[in-house]
């Protein structure tokens, strides 16, 4: 049995020593994956929780060992609950406490160097406690001493290494460590570097990875001339690696310095950001330029905007990730019960007693309307037994799949409800012993199923399930980055979505590339003043951020074929300043 899946209890308290990579939640293994899922409390500073606290279960307790100011996910929680977490947690220094599911407590913060008291104490209370660091722990410079406390103590532990970022961030930079040559490799952090350290490596012809940061890079540059390097001896120097901020140069020993005061990155209040610099033939610009896959993504840092739920947005979001983008959803609409409930209380009741033939569902919020109110009425998918359904769209689909209904008919081309019309059999009074559909919509769909159905020889009972209303406004910020070109791009997936976000959020700046869905959707964009920029060859969301991935793609083709740097559409704002944005 696996030490993370150990049951909870007195004689089972157990820690685990994470690592949590360089920053892409996407780095983390398969092993750390699986003790985040068993964790009864997960201790980590804020940075790192950003990158694990996905894979934890709903109500496990969170300890950010940061000094800082609270977590924004950190909500105050009730007065008994807080003298809980006080009791559970007590020791020197008062953790803030926060819980994944979003039902938190918040008190102080405590100092990092009363983490192993606080892991310690967790693990004797019968828990399993995963401490999450950045890297891997076999280099973190408090792990070892935590894990030490952890054995004096007679606490059992184990380790789940991570990705070191000096190993991490070249890989993704494009930078290889070694070649067919398999020169020599060595890692040096230059805040311990010894006078014997730079030696040795100076002395050295292979390549040496540095952990440093902006405003001491250069200053480790001199000490590997000094120590015997030349100074035309080629390096990169990568900041933020493996995420969506990761910025790279590329210079020499001898012009490091002037390179980045050039791009105006030094000086800068940031110059205390972490860097590792590759040092060596490998990292020289012609074999970077070859191997750059991150950095060279279509929509690499972009901030695109998703004018649509979480839940709607969900696969949609992770293909613009794949393009290196940052997806931003804001729900334009809300979904609120119909005014008259009757109606689809009787067709629920129509589906248990055999009226219906079919029933057709045109979005996952139909589905999901049926659904509470089978729930309602205490019924579950087997109510659909012998009646035929079919889905609008895979997204669709997946959503009945998900209530335990496998659909009959899914449109094999366009998914809409015209795609959904060409492959629906006529009725054919020999084969169908009933003639009816249940078609649970919104308020405000359109007539093209109905009058196809009907077309098609059936009896369409065309019952609204749900209303959709506007959503609230998005929070100041989204709206003023909204307003003010913080935006790269935006996708409008229906006219609907166009009028709703102008309405609560305004107006998108004439810098965001507005990419919409179909001739209708851009009309709509074109009649609010906006410029539309890409088109979906065919009406889907997928298409859509294809679409927009192959526009980036020849943007950044066009900026490198010129010679000018590659830019966001964000960075072409007067004053814009590189934002900082999440992985």
């Amino acid at each position: 049995m696996s030490p993370t899946t150990l049951s909870a209890g007195p004689d089972h308290g157990h820690v685990t020593f994470l690592g949590a990579g360089p920053g892409d939640p996407g780095l983390l293994t398969l092993r750390a994956v699986e003790a985040l899922a068993n964790a009864d409390v997960l201790v980590a500073e804020h940075d790192v929780l950003d990158v694990v606290r996905a894979h934890a279960r709903p109500g496990v307790a969170v300890l950010d060992t940061d000094t800082g100011p609270p977590s924004p996910a950190a909500v105050t929680s009730s007065a008994s609950s807080a003298a809980t977490s006080a009791d559970t947690f007590s020791g020197t220094g008062t953790p803030q406490l926060t819980v994944v599911d979003g039902a938190s407590t918040t008190v102080g913060a405590p100092a990092v160097r009363d983490a192993a008291h606080l892991v310690m104490e967790a693990a004797r209370g019968g828990k399993r406690v995963v401490r999450a660091v950045s890297g891997d722990p076999g280099l973190d410079t408090y792990a070892t001493g935590e894990m030490l406390a952890c054995a004096a103590a007679g606490v059992p532990f184990e380790v789940v290494p991570g990705v070191a970022a000096a190993v991490g961030v070249p890989a993704y930079a494009g930078v290889p460590l070694r070649d067919a040559q398999g020169a020599d490799v060595r890692f040096v952090d230059a805040r311990t570097a010894s006078e014997r350290c730079w030696t040795e490596v100076g002395a050295s012809d292979g390549t040496v990875v540095v952990s440093a940061t902006l405003e001491t890079v250069a200053a480790a540059a001199g000490e590997l001339v000094a120590a015997g390097r030349k100074p035309d001896t080629p390096l990169t120097v990568t900041v933020a690696g493996t995420t969506t901020r990761q910025r790279t140069w590329t210079a020499t020993l001898g012009t490091i310095a002037q390179v980045l005061k050039q791009a105006k990155v030094l000086p800068s209040p940031e110059g205390g950001r972490p860097v590792i610099a590759v040092v060596g033939e490998r990292s020289a610009a012609a074999q970077r330029d070859q191997l750059s896959w991150f950095e060279s993504k279509p929509l690499f840092g972009w901030r695109v905007l998703v004018p649509r739920t979480k839940e709607q947005a969900a696969s949609l979001s992770d293909q613009l990730r794949s393009y290196g983008a940052v997806p931003h959803e804001v729900p334009t609409i809300a979904v609120e019960p119909p005014r008259t409930p009757q109606q689809m209380e009787r067709a629920v009741k129509g589906l248990v007693t055999g009226r219906y033939e079919w029933i057709a569902f045109t979005s996952v919020n139909a589905v999901k309307a049926v659904r509470e109110k089978f729930e309602e009425y205490g019924l579950d998918a087997r109510a659909f037994a012998g009646i035929k359904v079919a889905a609008v769209g895979e997204q669709t689909a997946r959503a009945l799949v998900a209530f335990g209904v496998k659909p009959d008919l899914v449109p094999s081309g366009e998914q809409s409800a015209a795609g959904l019309l060409e492959d629906w059999p006529p009725y054919d009074p020999v084969f169908d012993p009933i003639d009816r559909v249940f078609l649970p919509r919104a308020d405000i769909a359109t007539e093209t199923l109905v009058a196809g159905l009907i077309e098609l020889g059936w009896e369409v009972d065309d019952v609204t399930a749900y209303r959709t209303v506007r959503a609230s406004p998005p929070p100041a910020e989204t709206r003023e980055a909204i307003k003010g070109g913080g935006f790269d791009a935006v996708l409008f997936t229906s006219s609907s979505t166009v009028r709703n976000l102008v309405g609560i959020a305004g107006k998108p700046h004439n810098v965001t590339v507005i990419a919409c869905i179909g001739p209708a959707t851009a009309k709509t964009a074109e009649e609010h003043g906006l410029r539309v920029d890409v088109m979906a060859p065919e009406p889907s969301v997928h298409k859509l951020a294809e679409a927009l991935a192959d526009f980036g793609m020849r943007r950044r083709a066009a900026a490198v074929e010129a010679g000018d740097p590659v830019t966001r559409p964000s960075e072409r704002r007067p004053g814009a300043r590189r934002r900082r944005s999440t992985t």
